[in-house]
């Protein structure tokens, strides 16, 4: 899994124990790097805007000022994107999928462990889709996770669904 996401479980030959695994999005710019970026766009839009208004050209610092704007909005939302995140706590009693929206808004999907199983869908070109199947029910999750991410999360949690089975498998 990617450096933002954490999993705990039970060491070996103890007691199945919970199992938890909490996914956030991956941002490869810091708020420190977008910072710095913003800075820069803003001052190469700037002086390339000013020099244009020394031309006698100044409608181009307008559209300079727009792009810089227009980046600032993106990465906002981008960022704001990134807030949602998914938590997994697996019992021996229960099996729950919680994902946090951006806004605050919580959905829960819970299930007993031994009626769920762990679907990894694959395709030929290598894309991955991961969801949890109960009785009929089926939950996507880790959609912003990638490709490698969701086959090491589906084998860990194919594991921890086991060890909470007492090793039943189904």
């Amino acid at each position: 899994m990617n450096g933002n996401s954490e999993q705990t479980q039970a060491g070996p030959g103890s007691e199945p124990g919970p199992f938890r695994a909490v996914l956030t999005p991956h941002r490869s710019l810091g708020r420190r790097g977008f910072r710095a970026l913003m800075i820069a766009l803003g001052g190469i839009g700037l002086v390339t805007g000013l020099l244009f208004l020394s031309l006698g050209a100044w409608p181009v610092l307008g559209f300079f000022s727009l792009d810089v704007l227009i980046v600032y909005v993106a990465f906002r939302l981008n960022y704001r994107s990134g807030r949602l995140y998914e938590v997994l706590d697996l019992t021996p009693a229960s099996l729950v999928l919680t994902r946090v929206h951006p806004s605050g808004r919580q959905e829960r999907f819970d299930c007993n462990p031994y009626w769920a199983r762990v679907n990894l869908r694959e395709w030929p070109d290598g894309r991955t889709a991961l969801s949890i199947v109960s009785r009929g029910t089926e939950l996507a999750f880790g959609a912003f996770l990638t490709d490698d991410e969701r086959r090491d999360l589906a084998s860990a949690l194919r594991e921890a669904l086991l060890e909470a089975r007492g090793g039943a498998r189904i």
